[in-house]
């Protein structure tokens, strides 16, 4: 942890506007924080787990090697040389990103509620953060999910998943296109249903993937986001990122209702 952890805190700092802003959201002194970036003090057991949850990363990935720690939160080393601007995928997409609308007021975090396609039976509730970057709308979304298919969600054992993606307002609808950053061996994409109303508070849609066991099998549910706020405490908000049981009553009856809404109508899973 001691060899490592500065140079894993200053990549992480680097995606905020400054350090002092990231110690002013932890509640940690400035000069106790530039101490950890340094490698003069490590932080203690707890401060280490405040870190890690703001960051939405777990304690003991802190101690990684720089290079494998990069990869494990999606950043890519500056030597690397730049898309050809006649990339095919790029030009594949440029259409999509002429056409989109504005999805400025949606921008913020969320949480994202699904039936969970890994543990059949079990609802998973992940933090989405939503942005926008230099015109193009961008989101990560943070998953925590047992590693076995056990029924069991108060395991302590747990995968963690960080997905990077794109979302685009195309006519009424919100679509959304991500992929694994940590393993890169899986997509899912996300239909919203936006909201017209002055406030957002909960949106509707239906996500497809696979499940992350041996089958990979394909599958698509209901989901839910309920918007959080511009800014939040990620902390806070991140220790709720896990599984839970339908009839966990941290899981209001209005989500339960959202996710089991409706039925298969000529072969379609559909929601309103």
């Amino acid at each position: 942890m001691s060899e490592h952890l500065g140079a894993n805190l200053k990549l992480l700092c680097s995606h905020y506007r400054s350090i002092s802003e990231v110690c002013r959201q932890l509640a940690i002194n400035r000069a106790q924080f530039n101490k950890y970036l340094s490698g003069q003090s490590q932080p203690t057991p707890y401060n280490r787990k405040r870190i890690g949850d703001f960051f939405g990363v777990e304690d003991y990935e802190l101690g990684l090697p720089p290079e494998q720690f990069a990869r494990l939160i999606g950043a890519r080393a500056s030597a690397q040389p730049r898309q050809p601007s006649n990339d095919p995928l790029l030009r594949l997409l440029q259409p999509l990103r002429a056409e989109a609308g504005d999805l400025g007021r949606y921008c913020g975090y969320y949480f994202e509620y699904a039936n969970c396609m890994s543990v059949p039976g079990s609802i998973l509730l992940s933090l989405v953060h939503l942005y926008e970057e230099d015109g193009v709308f961008l989101f990560e979304r943070q998953e925590r999910q047992e590693r076995t298919s056990s029924t069991d969600v108060q395991a302590e054992e747990w995968a963690r998943c960080r997905y990077l993606g794109a979302a685009f307002q195309l006519q009424d609808r919100v679509f959304l296109i991500d992929y694994e950053s940590l393993t890169l061996n899986e997509m899912s994409q996300t239909i919203l249903i936006p909201s017209f109303k002055s406030r957002i508070t909960r949106l509707n849609g239906l996500k497809m993937g696979v499940s992350s066991g041996d089958r990979r099998t394909p599958a698509c549910s209901r989901v839910v986001w309920e918007y959080l706020g511009a800014e939040i405490n990620r902390i806070n908000a991140y220790r709720q990122v896990r599984l839970y049981r339908p009839d966990d009553p941290r899981i209001d009856e209005d989500i339960r209702q959202r996710l089991a809404a409706g039925s298969l109508r000529h072969g379609l899973l559909e929601t309103e």
